[in-house]
């Protein structure tokens, strides 16, 4: 397979990755053979893939949205990804135009495009680093610099902790996060569960846990994602279907079985 000019040398064009296997999922073309056949794989036990992580990327604008509304003027975005349409600087820059954003990501590639996409865009940069690895993050001088740890930030963890095992301690990792963080300070986790019978999510997650899959995956009840805000204040309507958090239209029953939740905390 030869090497696209965007690929850097360091990556395994061979083995599936988290960041390309998504960005296939909502139609991008940064990803390869490796990763649309594991894509594919998940598409045969769970054809709707696809359209939830398009529901997930519309949950994300909602809440950037709501938070601009609430005065957050600062967002960390952990474990951002390939950059696609409506990323969080763009939702962030139509309702505060000095809104600053930090991304960031441990893929090679997610980091090369993110780079390439925010080269001339002002007050966004991206940071080439792993969120299990907190220190890493909250103390890089480009962290220090770009965000005020002094003013509130609303640090996103979208679609990213049922990545984390619970040996690595998820809910210890969320905390050391926000205690960095000012009074005021948000919290947004959209999280993947199997909760409610949906048989295709059993299996899409026992997909992700055999070998040679981009990451094994951890799926976590209701009760397990309310944990991870701690003693966060949740915001209405709590935990919920991804898209039952302040849809913007009518949401029909069978969300119910809908395989991710989402919620907002304040600190």
């Amino acid at each position: 397979m030869d090497r696209p000019a965007w690929a850097p040398d360091e990556v395994d064009m061979n083995r599936p990755s988290v960041a390309r296997v998504y960005d296939y999922y909502l139609g991008g073309s940064h990803n390869f053979e490796a990763d649309r056949r594991f894509a594919e794989q998940i598409l045969g036990v769970l054809p709707e893939m696809a359209s939830v992580a398009q529901a997930n990327r519309a949950f994300l604008r909602r809440v950037v949205r709501h938070l601009c509304a609430q005065g957050i003027t600062q967002f960390l975005d952990l474990g951002s990804g390939i950059p696609t349409a409506g990323n969080v600087h763009e939702i962030a820059a139509a309702e505060i135009p000095d809104a600053r954003v930090l991304y960031v990501d441990n893929d090679p590639i997610a980091v090369v495009h993110s780079r390439a996409l925010l080269d001339e865009v002002d007050r966004t940069e991206v940071l080439a680093a792993d969120l299990t690895e907190p220190s890493r993050v909250l103390d890089n001088p480009l962290t220090r610099t770009h965000l005020d740890f002094s003013r509130p930030i609303a640090v996103l963890m979208v679609s990213v902790l049922h990545f984390v095992p619970d040996e690595a301690r998820p809910a210890d990792l969320v905390r050391t996060y926000l205690e960095a963080m000012a009074p005021g300070s948000h919290l947004v986790i959209s999280h993947a569960t199997a909760e409610g019978g949906h048989l295709g999510a059993d299996e899409a997650q026992s997909i992700y846990n055999r070998d040679r899959s981009p990451n094994a995956m951890r799926m976590r009840s209701t009760e397990e994602v309310a944990e991870l805000f701690g003693d966060l204040q949740l915001l209405e309507p709590g935990v919920v279907r991804i898209p039952l958090w302040r849809p913007e239209s009518p949401v029909g029953p069978e969300v119910q079985r809908y395989p991710g939740l989402a919620g907002v905390a304040r600190r």
